[in-house]
Parts: structure tokens; sequence; C-alpha cells
């Protein structure tokens, strides 16, 4: 059983078999970077820097692409699990703005590094419906419309009338955020991979980080099958914050469930297939996929580890079936794949990217929250920017140093 995820995954059933890539056999080596973790983050970091004339190996305890991302449903949103509106009680204007931009422009860099991959990557331009789960969620949401729209967000809002229009059922009232996107997140970290090594990276499966030791510039990480000496690491590890030694941070664990269904013959009924969330906590989320499924997941517990028995993940999926039949009841929906998956959230809602304070030369990926993908886009811009000297605003306000709580895990 893999650590992260139970289940049947969509996104690894298909597609042919990815390059392997071999361990590090004993050897040693030598690289500016070490890049711990071979998901969307890893190999979107590794590309980014390989571009920047750094030389990279990337290590993956197992296969690339086979953690988190496999399990991932790929939506690319750049509203957060934090609206745009609590962020800028919290943080003031210029940084909520700023971070809620820097999101949005991740979904468009996506798309146009998406663009210049194979197609199996399936990234498609998508808008997203944000609706009302109840009637007392709306003044909020429509507090969260106004905040974005006075900030230049393409952003549209939809009544109860405007539901019975376009789609087969009605929800309150809704926002649309245009601009979104889906992808096939495994397709895109295994093409991220292959572009990386045709780059000069290299890449070692099957091979695990034991130890990091020695000053920045010359740090001595101890593998499973070897050394490598490089100037920083870069964990980019996930949901599995241990291995980044981050016990001083308050991290909170939790799982999401999620089904793809068989093909469907059409599906004239969902409306340009936008992307589907709600207000409600925990919230449904869905989409549809190239091939005409539709995915949907949600019922998350705050529960560390992933489910581990059939019979339990089955009570999911039946549950998560029922919901998108209430949706598109005119749909044939069965489902085909069930999985069941672990997540992190850090207490102040935005991922934890940068440098740690207090081990020079070790950098943190981290995109917890609910847009895993684009935050390890953010990531890739933001740890390029710190490896060559530079800073900005959105790396101060998602970095280590004012994030040490102390708090246990």
């Amino acid at each position: 059983m893999h650590p992260l995820y139970y289940g049947s995954l969509l996104w690894l059933a298909g597609g042919g078999e990815p390059p392997r890539y071999p361990s590090l056999s004993g050897r040693s080596a030598r690289c500016d970077v070490l890049i711990v973790g071979g998901g969307l983050t890893g190999t979107l970091t590794a590309d980014a820097l390989t571009a920047a004339g750094l030389s990279v190996v990337l290590i993956d305890e197992g296969r690339i692409g086979g953690g988190s991302s496999a399990a991932s449903t790929g939506l690319l949103q750049y509203s957060n699990d934090i609206m745009l509106s609590d962020l800028l009680s919290r943080i003031g204007e210029e940084r909520a703005a700023h971070f809620y931009r820097a999101c949005k422009n991740a979904v468009e860099r996506l798309g146009q590094l998406a663009e210049t991959l194979p197609d199996d990557v399936a990234f498609k331009r998508r808008s997203s419906l944000y609706f009302a789960s109840s009637e007392a969620d709306v003044p909020k949401l429509k507090t969260e419309y106004e905040a974005l729209r006075a900030r230049g967000f393409s952003v549209d809002w939809l009544e109860q009338a405007d539901f019975r229009a376009i789609f087969p059922f009605a929800k309150p009232a809704a926002l649309v955020t245009n601009g979104d996107g889906e992808l096939n997140p495994y397709r895109l970290s295994v093409r991220l991979a292959e572009r990386a090594a045709e780059k000069g990276a290299r890449i070692h499966e099957n091979t695990s980080l034991k130890s990091v030791e020695g000053p920045k510039g010359d740090l001595a990480c101890h593998t499973s099958h070897g050394t490598v000496r490089a100037s920083s690491v870069i964990y980019a590890v996930g949901y599995r914050p241990e291995i980044a030694g981050l016990g001083h941070l308050a991290i909170k664990y939790a799982r999401t469930s999620a089904i793809a269904t068989r093909v469907v013959p059409s599906l004239a009924d969902w409306h340009q297939r936008w992307l589907l969330w709600e207000t409600a906590r925990p919230y449904l989320y869905a989409r549809t996929t190239r091939d005409g499924r539709v995915v949907i997941g949600g019922f998350d517990e705050n529960i560390r580890e992933p489910i581990a028995d059939r019979s339990a993940l089955n009570k999911q999926a039946n549950r998560l079936l029922a919901e998108a039949r209430k949706l598109f009841p005119e749909l044939s929906l069965e489902t085909e794949y069930a999985w069941n998956a672990a997540f992190c959230e850090s207490e102040d809602d935005l991922p934890l990217i940068g440098e740690d304070p207090e081990r020079p030369g070790r950098y943190v990926a981290l995109g917890y929250g609910g847009n895993g993908a684009v935050y390890s886009m953010l990531a890739s811009g933001i740890l390029t920017e710190a490896l060559q000297g530079k800073t900005s605003m959105l790396a101060e306000l998602v970095g280590l140093r004012s994030r040490r709580t102390g708090l246990p895990q």
C-alpha cells in the first residue's frame, strides 16, 4: 500500500509506460541543487532550474509522479481555500491582492508550459463555478465576487434563475472565475522530468534521502544509494513533511476521497465543462476529463492516514457517486476508479516555500492547500529566483521566516 493513497487511480491507468530512471547505484554525484521529490513540484522546479543553467540532481523514493501527483484531481484554480475577501482582512490589501494575482499568473504559466509539451498532459482552459451551498452562504460569496471584481479579476455572478438556464441543478447563487484550467498532473510530472533530463538534469528513482549535513554550499546528502554533494537542497516532498524535518511548523493533516466515472456518451448537460466547487466546508469539487469522464471528490476528514479498507473506500465512493447524480441526474454515471488520499494544509492557508532560516541551504517547496499544482508553479519560480539571490514580496509572504509557530504537528 502506498503511504499517501489507497485505491485505484485514474491517471496511472493509461497512457503507456513512462520512462524509468536508475537509482543512484552507490555512485557519488555533485550538483548545484539536489531536489528531493519527483512529483509535480519537484519536476516543475527541475525544469525551471535546468533552464536557468543550474546543475540539478532529482531523486524520488519511488517513481516519477507516482506520489500525491498521481492522486490529484488536476483542477487548476487561482481562487484559494481562503477567499480573497478573508485574506484581505488577514494580511492587508497589497499582500492579499498580490498573492491572488500571482496564483492567477501561475495558472496562465502552467497553461503556456503545458502547450509546449506532448498532448497527453491534457491541459484545457476552463472557468470555475463556485456555488453557494446554502442561502446563508450567498452574502459571503457576493462579497468575494465584489472583492475579485474590484481588483480586476474576470468574474461573473449567477443568480438562482441563471442556473436553470444552463445547468440541470439549482443553487442559490454562484460566482464564475474565468481563466482556470484542468490537466493530467501525473503526465505533466512525467513529461517535465523527461524535458529536464534532456537539459542535463540527473534523475534517480527508487532513491530515498537519509540525511543531510554540512554547510550551505557544500551539503553532503546521504541517500539509500550513495551521496550527493550539493550547494543547496530543495525538499519537494509533498505530504511527507517529516522528510524535510519540519516538525517545528504547524501542519494540519487530512484525507480526501475521489472517484472517476466510466466514460459518459455525452456531457452536453455540463455547461462548458466548468470546474465545480462549493462554499460548504469540507466541499465537493468536480471536473470532467478529455475522454468524457466525471471526476468528483470531497468528504475530507481530519485524519492523517488514508483509508486502507476496501469497504470504507466503497462507502465514500458511493456517497460521491450519489452527489454527482444529484447534480446531473440525466447522466448515466457509474464509478470506475475510486481512491482516498492524504493531504496537508498550513495553519494560515498559504503554501510553505523558501529557505529554512535555521538551516541555510535547505529550501522547502510545499504547496499545502487547495491549489497544489498552482502552488507548485509558484514554488518553481520563487526558488529559481532565490537561488539566483533574488527575493520578492511573494517570496516573503510564503516564506518560512515568519511561519515558525512551534506548535505540534
